[in-house]
């Protein structure tokens, strides 16, 4: 009995890990079924907007005292997390799911391999770098890879830029409260998207049923995702717990073929397992770091942003 009782304690944060990924890619691949209504800008702004709300509501983080210098700290790292989320929703407009978040995922590996400086670090990169090309360079020799928007590539591209950029603010706001963090975080970033929502869908946003389905999209991207990572993240080391986090590529990649139908080649899913790889990889291999306060996880692509 006490055996089987180790056991579960031992799987159940790896279990939460792959819950919050999936609740992740489900609430966004029905996200997907609002763009015709109110477009990609006024998606981002319901799934923004509500989990500020949710969150808020569960942290209350006027609650631990943020002084002004805590609240530009987290005002800046808000907007980051408001446009990577935009960004990220106007490429799945253009994009497969699964192909736009291996994209995005160039973002947190490149932080990774800059802030080791390690040559195993460059080999992951590489291979990362490798999947990029078959996914990106193949097309133009003319073979056959299936067709991305190259708008879309624009925009997943400079989703990843701001992945990078978000862990990198969130590591210097490490010192403070995650749930003050992420809550406060995200009433910022939906300053920053939800005048482009109103701007794209205008009064359609507070159609009754509308605000409802984003409500649900906020609760199951979001909600849902952000308490199995905290209690996931107490109790995994940083390693463990990014090498669960990077098979979000291929969940997605799932998502979409099951909920969206959309199929990828197979060069495409190939491209996706190297660079969940090279994630995997760079997770494994990464130096212990001197224990800090736990840091808010990725909002969309993890309960985060995907």
């Amino acid at each position: 009995m006490h055996n089987s009782h180790s056991v579960w304690q031992r799987i159940l944060p790896s279990l939460a890990v792959l819950g919050s990924v999936t609740s992740l890619c489900i609430g966004t691949s029905f996200a997907k079924h609002l763009f015709p209504v109110v477009g990609a800008q006024g998606t981002t702004a319901l799934r923004v907007g509500f989990s500020a709300l949710l969150l808020l509501a569960i942290w209350r983080p006027w609650r631990f005292g943020p002084t002004r210098a805590h609240l530009a700290q987290v005002a800046v790292f808000g907007a980051v997390l408001g446009l990577m989320n935009l960004l990220f929703y106007m490429a799945i407009k253009r994009l497969p799911f699964g192909v736009t978040v291996a994209i995005e995922f160039i973002g947190p590996l490149s932080v990774a391999v800059w802030t080791s400086r390690r040559l195993l670090d460059l080999l992951w990169l590489a291979l990362a770098v490798f999947g990029l090309f078959l996914l990106l360079i193949l097309p133009l020799f003319g073979v056959q890879v299936g067709r991305l928007d190259p708008v879309g590539l624009v925009y997943a591209i400079a989703a990843a830029v701001c992945w990078g950029g978000y862990i990198v603010l969130g590591k210097r706001a490490g010192h403070l409260h995650g749930g003050m963090v992420v809550s406060l975080g995200l009433l910022s970033a939906a300053m920053v998207v939800v005048p482009f929502g109103i701007a794209e869908a205008g009064a359609q946003l507070l159609a009754p049923q509308i605000l409802l389905y984003g409500l649900a999209v906020a609760a199951v991207s979001s909600a849902i995702p952000y308490s199995l990572e905290m209690f996931a993240l107490r109790r995994l080391s940083h390693s463990a717990f990014s090498t669960m986090l990077a098979t979000e590529p291929a969940v997605a990649a799932l998502a979409g073929m099951l909920l969206l139908q959309e199929h990828l080649s197979l060069i495409q899913w190939s491209a996706i397992g190297v660079i969940m790889c090279a994630a995997m990889g760079s997770a494994l291999t990464a130096r212990p770091e001197p224990p800090a306060p736990v840091a808010p996880p990725a909002p969309q692509g993890t309960a985060t942003a995907t």
